[in-house]
């Protein structure tokens, strides 16, 4: 079987797990400080705050920034739904702007309207959670210039960006938003098994999502100094959670962080070569943004004139995995409930009826490629 999405672990990443199982703490050790030491240094964001998952790092974003009851969140319908479980974990309620149809990103242009309307009625969100679709970033100097003077927080959910830059600064440096998101799940730029992190600038807000990261308690003695303190004192300052990241998670996070960019770098080879191939078939390929290189975590193709689930079907019988990214948040169960309905956002939902995600990753090789491509051909004709 060929998967849409597989992770790459080597021996030095074994060895660097094992030495901590050896040799170190498990938890709470330098490990986890090396690795967003190392994280910052890559994107250039002053702090970082590694936690269990990206879905973790979305909601201390969210406690971080005081989002509650009687608040709104904007997000994208085309995402995995935490972009949006986030801000109903702080009690506050969601909504949702359309997506470009070239981009997939969220559409400046609805946006725009959409705060229109909002500010005529006094109804504007307090934080929007843009989504770099497929590794591809949000326009995020214009979201910033729109957003600022209406004091409205901006999110970045880069779970897919990764190794990505934006007017060639990595993504993560959070040059134009409060906050941003990646994610290390095993299909991700680099895994750490499960894990995410936060990206901040701003020390009080790093502060805040540190304490709620942590239980919510910080430490008298946070040096351990069993000379001169009370190494047992701490103290619980608000209501906080438990996401902290192993030094296990960490070690393995550090060594894969010294090859994401050859990951990222063999994901754009097989995309190019994507394009190449698939040029002539009756698809719409993804289209590259200038102002971004994008890290490729999806290849998505959307059919012109062809059933998406008999295509999927086919290509699964012939031993190739693919996937759909994504259904629209607003049309889950649980969102329905919330009042959404199917034609609330017709861009996104017209897209999921289309995509298909093609399998990339850095292993897969140039003749699985080829079946792959071969494949999709007899499922198009």
């Amino acid at each position: 079987m060929i998967h849409y999405g597989k992770h790459n672990v080597n021996e030095d990443d074994v060895a660097a797990v094992c030495d901590v199982l050896r040799n170190e703490n498990l938890t709470q050790d330098h490990k986890g400080i090396e690795f967003e030491a190392a994280l910052c240094q890559y994107t250039g964001a002053r702090y970082c705050i590694t936690v269990n998952s990206a879905t973790s790092a979305l909601h201390i974003a969210c406690l971080a920034l005081g989002i509650g009851e009687n608040d709104t969140v904007w997000t994208s319908p085309n995402s995995f739904v935490a972009s949006a479980n986030c801000a109903l974990y702080s009690g506050a309620r969601v909504d949702f702007v359309d997506i470009h149809p070239i981009s997939r990103n969220i559409d400046i242009n609805a946006l725009n309207t959409k705060l229109a309307e909002a500010k005529r009625s006094d109804q504007l969100p307090k934080a929007i959670i843009v989504v770099h679709f497929a590794g591809n970033s949000c326009e995020m100097k214009e979201l910033q210039q729109l957003l600022q003077p209406l004091d409205i927080a901006l999110i970045e959910d880069a779970s897919h960006a990764l190794g990505g830059t934006y007017l060639d600064k990595p993504v993560g440096n959070c040059e134009f938003s409060n906050f941003c998101v990646f994610s290390f799940h095993p299909v991700k730029s680099m895994t750490t098994g499960e894990g995410g992190a936060l990206m901040v600038n701003c020390p009080d807000l790093a502060k805040n999502a540190r304490l709620y990261a942590k239980h919510g308690i910080t430490r008298t003695v946070s040096d351990y100094d069993y000379f001169t303190g009370q190494p047992w004192e701490y103290e619980q300052q608000v209501l906080g959670f438990n996401y902290r990241l192993s030094d296990i998670q960490s070690a393995l996070g550090i060594s894969q962080l010294n090859r994401l960019d050859s990951f990222i770098a063999k994901r754009r080879a097989l995309v190019a070569r994507y394009n190449q191939l698939l040029a002539d078939l009756p698809l719409k390929l993804p289209v590259d943004n200038p102002q971004t290189e994008s890290a490729w975590h999806l290849y998505v193709v959307e059919l012109r004139n062809h059933e998406q689930r008999a295509v999927y079907d086919y290509m699964l019988s012939k031993g190739v995995q693919l996937n759909v990214h994504y259904i629209p948040i607003h049309l889950q169960p649980h969102y329905r409930r919330l009042g959404f309905s199917p034609g609330d956002f017709p861009v996104a939902e017209k897209y999921y009826k289309m995509a298909l995600t093609l399998p990339l990753y850095p292993d897969l090789t140039e003749s699985q490629q080829d079946f792959v491509v071969a494949t999709l051909k007899e499922a198009l004709d």
